[in-house]
């Protein structure tokens, strides 16, 4: 297989505090290894950013992400090992790309234009918030094609209640916009038309404001929802009184009381 360079796997683009990763560089694109090394790549490149205050990852035209690469997959099969060892780490790679997306310090934000399959969907449930159109889909078909989305359920299940999780695992049936709204696999569903300017509209606002109370306060939120109640407002308090100590936040304040 041709190597294929960083350019053609993700375009970037860096404007008003916010970075627009395009998966594919605009062209439909599966999560080959390649490419998944690549999205790793630029939101690590993202997170050192200090320009970059948002990062909104869209997979434009009628197909967001598709998930893995099956046929990639599948010429991994002659392989002495039937491909065990490229599973594996394939699947590790794809982990800890999706984990550097959930705990990046930036806000992440999902624009889904079109359908969301298996690790396509994985993606948008790593993501802190997703905006959608109407003619966006969302599917886990795993048990459709003799298997399991057992990995995309790892994100799905931190953006779905069970009930919603298990119908998409036993289904393997494609579920509209609208139910991913209801759902709580998306913020928000516009029109077509509107999906790039609205997710670009809360994205640039979100930019403005102050970016290491965001990384703190992400961070934190992250953590406590694994943690019991007393330890979780323990910690979030103690992150809660940083911020509030936030020297430009003091300073802001002063001034603001002489001024007043």
């Amino acid at each position: 297989m041709n190597q294929m360079s960083l350019p053609d796997l993700v375009a970037t683009d860096l404007a008003d505090g916010v970075i627009t990763i395009t998966l594919g560089n605009g062209k439909a694109h599966p999560l080959s290894q390649p490419m998944i090394r690549a999205l790793h790549d630029v939101i690590n490149a993202a997170n050192e950013n200090p320009d970059a205050r948002v990062i909104v990852i869209d997979g434009p035209g009628h197909i967001f992400c598709a998930g893995h690469d099956l046929k990639e997959i599948a010429r991994h099969r002659t392989d002495a090992d039937d491909g065990h060892a490229y599973l594996t780490e394939l699947f590790e790679d794809c982990a800890a790309m999706m984990q550097a997306v959930t705990y990046s310090p930036k806000p992440t934000i999902a624009q889904v234009g079109g359908i969301a399959t298996a690790a396509g969907l994985q993606l948008v449930a790593a993501c802190d918030m997703a905006f959608a159109s109407h003619d966006a889909s969302f599917c886990l078909p795993g048990v459709n094609n003799g298997g399991f989305c057992t990995t995309p359920a790892v994100a799905v299940s931190r953006a779905v209640g069970r009930k919603h999780l298990m119908e998409l695992l036993l289904s393997g049936a494609v579920k509209s916009a609208d139910w991913g709204l209801r759902a709580g696999l998306v913020n928000e569903v516009t029109g077509p038309d509107q999906l790039a300017p609205r997710t670009r509209d809360f994205a640039t606002t979100l930019a403005s404001r102050n970016p290491g109370p965001i990384a703190d306060g992400k961070s934190i939120t992250m953590r406590h929802l694994d943690m019991d109640l007393p330890s979780a407002y323990d910690e979030a308090t103690r992150v809660m009184i940083g911020h509030f100590m936030d020297p430009d936040r003091i300073a802001h304040e002063k001034a603001s009381r002489w001024n007043s």
